[in-house]
């Protein structure tokens, strides 16, 4: 285990917590966003999009729009040169709404003007005529044999089914829930940006805010018509992700008014626009059943799950194949049946978002661990760790968990952490819920303290081919070696730049490293979600310096006659560790360049009968308690203290790894509490901050964490995703804190004040 504070901060290699190199431009407002993208001849470009969930466009009138003075063009899915469909894994999302409108804030049609607002007011004068169809709007219909179809196949995405142990299953002991969990926004604070500039080759470069810089090539290169050799994508400065960049937002739309018009296009969403431009965390209608000896040691578990996907597929089947092989926990069962659906509905699009669909199941699964601990009464802590995972253990999957799994001790150190001190005597109004509104002084407030634990797959599953390209330079630039590293993938606050820094300096020995710009000349990086990055770029990125280092001991070994070589620093010794030679000396004026496309350990397709297969690559593991500070009379929370212990594996850097953990408990804790895109008959009811509420640094208690290493023997430097886990645990355990103070049952997050004072 090793502590959080602040490592070295000068070498940059492996364990130490070297500045990030954008970090002092971030936090002083210096670094250049998409949003601040600029072109001397640029015009703007604005998205028309649907007022109606559901309806069929009988016509579209661009004329009044093509009358404003100063608009360049007006396009609409006639114009769209290649296929008018794109998507994540399933092609089903037009980039311009042809003949029919399935959600509300469907792209309809595009405006390009010298001026915003010229766009803005052009965009308001194109007519179009919509005859309302019906729309299905509560997923919990979306099957029934009467519902609209919203997509041409029917309404169901994806069913997975997952049977494992005894077909009837009986137990002493059966507890059973339903539970329902909100839509929740990413709420990056930089909204969909990007500058499209025609190219002399007929080509087009696109400088975007994205997760998956390939994939978006694959998905403008359909809809233009054109090869990838003719549309080149650059990474723009990224203000925050969270999955809801994994899909095409203004990609195409700024490629078609660019080409069309021949100026560079940049279009920038207002915040209102972006709830519309981007997919949300599914909603979720959770039933769980755990059957139990009388100790409390699991028999069976059962999970019916429904995830509402939208309109179009995104990266639903992905989620509802997340939720429904971990949908369970991290807990030995020996039997289980799950059935986990999403449907298509006239709802706005839902895909990837931190946590990717064990989110939403952790609620569930976690709040029936605790209603298990007092039906047989045993402490809820100790009930996890005693069904809790341990390495050799199969997973619901039989998939063997061949690394580290250490829920008992997870869960156990979070309890054993110091409480904050119970309140006596007067307290400071700040310190209590509602307070800074004077709506209370104490009376009526109860403290409750709740625990959960979960895991979290990394990487890409079942089966999909999830690699990473990384090339590696290393050459003498003004008397000193220099090494440079390009790959695709994307840094998107994450500190990804840092890491293949330190990944860099630690293989290589050389202090100067720069990371090339992120772009499409160099092979996919993959996709900056799923916790991967550090764990495939970084392997590929190691692999690559591996090869670096070897044609440099190659060539070395020429000069000097010698095969007993090795780097030490800039230096070449022998076995003994004498000193041979200088790097600068080996390398001259000839630069060492190698590519290596690195793949960890591949995954495989579950059996689409049973769900049994070895489905993920590796699994990572965190617990939560949570203190909780409620007004039972009004029904307001203050969370208190969020204290979390998780297995990283090894921390690259471990000022990141807090970071991370940090702000993924913020997102935990803003879906249990205040964070819900309201939808009602397909409409969305608050597209803006002010009425999505997140948690501000107001809002944020001191955090307690602790960082345990234990390596996975399959992943380069032993590491372990980091990002995801902290949002799956840190929601169950504010929830739970508050059924402890409260004695309500609360099956529905986010947890209202109507919810705690009906």
């Amino acid at each position: 285990m090793t502590s959080t504070e602040t490592g070295s901060r000068t070498s940059g290699r492996i364990g130490d917590s070297p500045l990030r190199p954008d970090g002092t431009l971030k936090v002083t407002g210096e670094f250049a966003y998409a949003s601040d993208l600029w072109h001397d001849q640029m015009v703007w470009g604005v998205t028309l999009r649907s007022p109606h969930p559901h309806a069929r466009i009988v016509a579209i009138d661009t004329g009044p729009a093509l009358a404003v003075p100063g608009v360049w063009a007006v396009l609409t899915a006639a114009d769209v040169p290649g296929e008018n469909s794109v998507g994540l894994e399933h092609q089903d999302t037009p980039v311009l709404a042809r003949d029919v409108v399935r959600y509300q804030g469907e792209p309809v049609a595009l405006v390009a003007a010298d001026h915003p607002e010229t766009a803005r007011r052009a965009a308001k004068k194109i007519v179009v005529t919509y005859e309302e169809l019906p729309a299905v709007t509560d997923p919990r219909k979306a099957l029934d044999p009467d519902a609209p179809q919203v997509q041409p196949g029917g309404n169901l995405v994806r069913h997975l089914k997952l049977h494992r142990g005894e077909e009837d299953q009986s137990a002493p002991v059966v507890v059973a829930l339903d539970f329902e969990v909100g839509m929740q926004d990413q709420a990056f604070l930089g909204p969909e940006s990007g500058l499209a500039v025609p190219a002399e080759d007929g080509g087009i470069d696109l400088y975007v805010a994205t997760q998956w810089l390939h994939v978006d090539q694959r998905q403008v290169c359909r809809a233009l018509g054109m090869g990838p050799d003719k549309v080149r994508l650059h990474l723009a400065g990224v203000g925050g992700a969270f999955g809801g960049r994994e899909d095409l937002s203004m990609h195409v739309h700024a490629c078609l008014l660019a080409l069309h018009t021949g100026k560079p296009v940049k279009m920038s969403y207002s915040r209102e626009e972006s709830f519309f431009g981007h997919v949300h965390r599914h909603p979720a209608w959770l039933h769980y059943e755990f059957g139990a000896e009388r100790d409390g040691t699991l028999v069976y578990a059962k999970a019916d799950m429904l995830f509402d996907g939208g309109a179009y597929a995104s990266s639903t089947p992905a989620v509802v194949g997340n939720g429904g092989t971990l949908g369970l926990g991290p807990y030995r069962i020996p039997s289980v049946r799950v059935d986990a659906r999403g449907v298509y509905t006239n709802n706005p699009p839902c895909g990837a978002m931190r946590g990717f669909g064990c989110v939403q199941a952790a609620f569930a699964h976690e709040a029936l661990m605790d209603e298990l601990a007092d039906t047989v009464g045993v402490d809820r802590v100790e009930i996890r760790a005693r069904n809790g995972m341990r390495e050799g253990d199969v997973n619901i999957t039989g998939q063997l968990i061949d690394s580290a799994a250490p829920v008992a001790e997870l869960i156990r150190t979070v309890r054993d952490l110091p409480l904050p001190p119970e309140p006596a005597g007067e307290r400071d109004l700040r310190d209590l819920p509602g307070g800074v509104s004077n709506t209370t002084h104490g009376e009526g407030v109860v403290r409750g303290v709740g625990y959960a634990v979960t895991y979290k797959n990394v990487g890409f599953s079942e089966g999909f081919d999830d690699y990473s390209t990384a090339r590696v330079r290393l050459q003498v630039t003004g008397g000193e070696p220099v090494a440079t590293v390009q790959t695709a993938a994307a840094e998107v606050g994450q500190g990804l730049i840092t890491v293949e820094q330190q990944i860099v300096r630690t293989e290589l020995g050389v202090d100067r490293v720069v990371v090339a710009p992120k772009d499409t000349s160099v092979g996919s990086g993959g996709s900056t979600s799923a916790s991967r990055q550090t764990y495939v770029t970084g392997g590929a990125v190691k692999a690559a310096c591996e090869a670096v280092r070897a044609s440099v001991l190659a060539r070395a070994a020429g000069v000097l006659g010698r095969a007993d070589l090795r780097l030490d620093g800039i230096k070449v010794v022998d076995a003994g560790g004498e000193v041979l030679a200088d790097l600068v000396e080996v390398l001259g004026d000839d630069a060492v360049e190698e590519t290596v496309e690195w793949r960890h350990r591949p995954t495989h397709p579950i059996d689409p009968e049973t769900g049994q297969g070895d489905a993920h690559v590796q699994y990572a593991f965190s617990a939560h308690r949570a203190v909780v500070d409620v007004d039972v009379e009004l029904g307001l929370v203050k969370v208190v203290a969020l204290d979390t212990a998780q297995d990283v594996g090894k921390a690259i850097n471990p000022d990141a790894v807090v970071g991370q953990i940090q702000g993924g408990s913020a997102q935990g804790m803003g879906l249990a509490l205040m964070e819900e895109v309201v939808v009602r008959d397909g409409i969305v009811q608050n597209p803006s901050f002010t009425d999505y509420l997140i948690p501000t640094i107001l809002d944020m208690p001191p955090m307690k964490i602790e960082v345990l290493e234990y390596a996975d023997p399959h992943a380069p430097y032993g590491v372990r995703g980091v990002g995801e886990p902290p949002t799956i645990s840190s929601g169950p355990a504010v929830a739970a804190a508050i059924r402890a103070a409260t004695g309500r049952a609360l099956r529905r997050v986010p947890i209202r004040p109507e919810h705690i004072v009906p």
